[in-house]
């Protein structure tokens, strides 16, 4: 009897010395290894998603980065329109070159540029960068398909080959269990063990051939991993370094930019705007080398004005109202406006020239003089409506310093009582000679007329007070006074003044006085007939 003829089955050959091909070595003596076909397929096919998430994220990056460059570039116009509207009075500040005008013109331009720099960006990034990356990330999955598509194809095939030799091996062993436990039974021809046996050593080599053909596939995409790795990072480089070039010109430029609005801010000479604007207004700007205001030669309209000339002014002494104080020396003045003010002095400079005291006169009551003194009865008027509301009419004592003085001084307060003086001309045929002392003018002193005869007084009359006349309806009713003359007083060396007293039937009774004329006055003469310190 012929042996049976021995089939020697394919052995499978290593070519690569890894771990797997180690771990498969080690099951190359079992029919139906226990290592998942499709465990180095599904491997490398995480690999490649593992590369196409890491693509992604480039690619996510670069997007967010064209998204902020065009981001910026709105920022760039709300920075631009800060300095888009013309400077507010511009006209202060030269047009011409190398100004401020021209230094905000640079920072307009600059600032522009850099709107139109991070636009030109992020279309730069969107139209080259960009398109890179999304290439290489379709190439890694087509790489995926491809594996998915050759490699999984060879790992079905493997597996159905090892599924059809398993069955084979399960259905020997049943037979060969069979014909043992029971020796001449019949068992049937397509489950002869010997039948069954040949099978499985066609269906295990098939799956030997299979096995080692998907074997030969994943190795070609398994060696080829290495150059694909080395294409992906080579355009991941490239693309990373153009998206480098495009950054770093980006802010290159802007570096630029802002360096250039700093060069141009500090070329500005230190006296360029201030030397135009002095040429421009060279009409407006105070000259220096001109002359300083003279307040002597300042004229302002009405300031020579007769009524603004005092009649009188000078040092008084006026006895205070509190008994035990006595008499304290004042500055006083009588007005054409019909006042006596008493001021702080006559320095008109050093502080607002306020009255300390106002008497209107002609609402007052002028005593009889007393040598050196006289009194005045009347309401203080030199606060407002509400102050004066409270004040009543007080007798004040004034004392002058000569009986001269005093004479002078109570002549112009007298005459000021019958209403405000208006200073009238002087008659060439009422002064038929000079006279040599000072005299106080009585602008309300009226001369006899036809129509009103009046009594002169037996003393002589001054050729001043002859010359004034008397308004029939401005001088109020006077109580009647005592005159002194002063004593000492030679009646060649004096010059009276005589008010003329009207007889019965006028209407402007008047009290002569006798005065004497002194050389040792504080007073003289102003234009007009004031007398003046």
């Amino acid at each position: 009897m012929a042996s049976p003829v021995e089939y020697s089955l394919p052995k499978r050959s290593s070519t690569m010395h890894s771990n797997l091909t180690r771990r498969t070595s080690m099951s190359d003596d079992e029919a139906i290894p226990d290592t998942d076909s499709s465990e180095t397929t599904n491997l490398l096919l995480e690999r490649l998603r593992a590369w196409k998430h890491m693509c992604g994220y480039l690619e996510d990056y670069v997007s967010a980065t064209a998204k902020v460059s065009k981001s910026q570039s709105k920022d760039q116009e709300k920075i631009l329109k800060t300095v888009s509207e013309p400077l507010k009075e511009g006209h202060h500040f030269s047009t011409s070159a190398g100004g401020v005008a021209g230094l905000f013109e640079n920072i307009r331009s600059n600032a522009q540029g850099m709107v139109n720099m991070h636009l030109e960006t992020e279309k730069n990034l969107k139209g080259s960068v960009l398109p890179t990356l999304e290439r290489l990330h379709k190439e890694i999955k087509n790489k995926s398909k491809e594996l998915s598509a050759g490699a999984a194809k060879g790992a079905k095939a493997v597996e159905k080959a090892r599924q059809a030799t398993q069955k084979h091996i399960e259905l020997l062993g049943q037979n060969a269990a069979t014909h043992d436990a029971a020796i001449g039974s019949k068992i049937e021809t397509a489950h002869d063990p010997y039948i069954l046996k040949r099978g499985i050593n066609h269906r295990l080599n098939k799956q030997v051939i299979e096995e080692n053909n998907h074997r030969q596939d994943i190795l070609v995409v398994q060696n080829s991993f290495q150059e694909f790795e080395a294409h992906v990072l080579e355009t991941v480089q490239g693309a990373l370094d153009q998206f480098f070039q495009l950054m770093n010109g980006q802010l290159d430029r802007q570096r630029a930019m802002y360096t250039d609005i700093l060069g141009n801010a500090k070329r500005i000479p230190a006296d360029f705007e201030w030397v135009n604007f002095s040429m421009r207004n060279e009409a407006s700007l105070v000259n220096p080398d001109g002359p300083l205001r003279s307040f002597a030669s300042i004229t302002y309209p009405n300031q020579d004005h007769k009524s603004t000339q005092p009649l009188i002014e000078g040092s008084l002494e006026r006895r205070s109202r509190a008994l035990i104080k006595g008499y304290s020396t004042g500055y006083y003045v009588v007005t054409p406006a019909g006042y006596l003010h008493e001021l702080k002095g006559d320095d008109d400079f050093k502080k607002d020239p306020t009255p300390e005291l106002s008497l209107y006169l002609p609402d007052c009551i002028v005593g009889a003089i007393d040598g050196v003194k006289f009194n005045v009865k009347g309401k203080d008027v030199s606060s407002g409506k509400v102050g004066n509301a409270f004040h009543t009419n007080t007798e004040l004592s004034f004392k002058a310093h000569t009986p001269n003085d005093a004479e002078k001084w109570w002549t112009v307060i007298k005459d000021a009582t019958r209403g405000p003086t208006h200073a009238a001309p002087v008659a060439a045929a009422a002064a038929p000679q000079a006279v040599a002392s000072p005299t106080v003018a009585s602008p309300t002193a009226a001369s006899p007329t036809a129509a009103s005869p009046v009594a002169t007084s037996p003393v002589a009359t001054s050729p001043t007070a002859a010359a004034a006349t008397i308004p029939a309806t401005a001088t109020p009713p006077t109580y009647s006074e005592k005159e002194k003359q002063p004593e000492g007083a030679a009646a060649t060396s004096s010059t009276t003044v005589t008010t003329p007293t009207v007889e019965k039937g006028a209407t402007s009774p008047t009290v002569g006085v006798s005065r004497s004329a002194s050389t040792a006055s504080h007073f003289h003469t102003a234009p007009g007939g004031s007398a003046v310190e």
